[in-house]
């Protein structure tokens, strides 16, 4: 994600929007980081042309495996397998009864404790033995670090797998070279899963601590030697820049905060800027293009706004715009924990 996060919650839940876990927040604006007032309205026109095809509702699942599990849930927490490691933490939507005995939640390796709004400050309580920052963890045979953050986030977003999961699959059917875009990319585990099955990937995020992150991630990983651009830029700014540049991808996905700042403290508000950047994303797609992922946590909206904009921005182009919701298999009594909306462009 590209954006870094402002000292108000920029995912925080909002009444009737589909919740669960917050995309993390970045590093903090700095007190002398230069304030910049929200970004002109972008002029855009309407295209008039067919739109795509559509494929609504998707449930895109998780399901618990080796790496990841949702073991349980209920009264406000979800109980989850990292790794080698059983973590609590707060979970609004969790509004019913756990299914899982009191002796299962007691062997857990790591409590978040705190605040618990979405990108509430807290700490992590380890009940047995304290616990190091980090952690080894691994997504399909790619290896990554957790991390316990302040912000009640460890690094990776499981739900998410779906989506790299069809991306790997794009990327490797093509019989081509492929250039990915990773917009607010985060610790770069999607990154990783596009550079490992093929694709030369720009990996774009606000934070330098992030860019540190996923760098070292690429390193544990033992992908050093895969095509990947590690930038701190402002994602909006990228993408200008990129379109000015004559500069295409095959694959973009993008994953904005509801709120943010950019390095240089460029403003990020999601209702009022994704319209111009899904339109840019438009703009530097390669001529024979393969997919767009936009994925958007925790805002007040139905999947259907984001469909809607989506078919909009990319009429005339054919292919087909599948949205819906992204949701974790629960292992305990098999319920469904929704955690975000999604929408994506697939060329036919």
């Amino acid at each position: 994600m590209s954006q870094k996060r402002a000292k108000r919650p920029d995912r925080r839940r909002e009444h009737g929007a589909p919740k669960s876990q917050a995309r993390p927040a970045q590093a903090r604006p700095d007190a002398d980081e230069p304030r910049q007032a929200p970004r002109p309205p972008a002029t855009l026109k309407r295209r008039d042309a067919p739109l795509p095809a559509e494929r609504l509702p998707l449930i895109l699942e998780v399901k618990p495996n080796d790496d990841y599990a949702l073991l349980d849930s209920g009264d406000g927490q979800k109980l989850e397998q990292y790794g080698a490691y059983r973590i609590i933490r707060p979970e609004n939507q969790a509004i019913w009864l756990r299914a899982l005995p009191e002796r299962d939640w007691q062997n857990a390796d790591a409590i978040f404790t705190g605040d618990t709004e979405e990108e509430g400050l807290g700490r992590w309580r380890f009940p047995g033995t304290p616990l190091g920052e980090t952690w080894p963890m691994r997504h399909d045979g790619i290896h990554y670090l957790g991390r316990f953050t302040s912000f009640r986030h460890v690094g990776v977003f499981p739900e998410q797998a779906s989506h790299w999961d069809h991306m790997a699959g794009l990327i490797e059917k093509a019989g081509r070279p492929v250039k990915v875009l990773n917009l607010f990319g985060y610790t770069g585990v999607a990154s990783l899963v596009a550079a490992r099955a093929g694709a030369e990937v720009t990996h774009v995020d606000a934070s330098k601590k992030a860019i540190g992150w996923a760098r070292e991630n690429q390193a544990i990983a033992g992908l050093q030697d895969k095509p990947i651009r590690w930038i701190c830029e402002d994602a909006m700014k990228f993408a200008e820049r990129e379109e000015r540049r004559g500069s295409a991808y095959d694959i973009i996905l993008f994953d904005p905060p509801a709120y943010g700042r950019g390095p240089k403290g460029e403003v990020w508000q999601l209702f009022a800027d994704l319209p111009a950047l899904a339109d840019l994303c438009r703009r530097i797609l390669t001529p024979k293009p393969l997919a767009v992922v936009l994925t958007a946590y925790s805002i007040r909206a139905s999947f259907f706004a984001i469909h809607a904009l989506m078919r909009d921005s990319f009429a005339g182009m054919g292919g087909t715009v599948e949205s819906g919701e992204l949701i974790i298999r629960e292992k305990s009594a098999g319920r469904a924990l929704s955690t975000s909306l999604f929408s994506r462009w697939v060329a036919s």
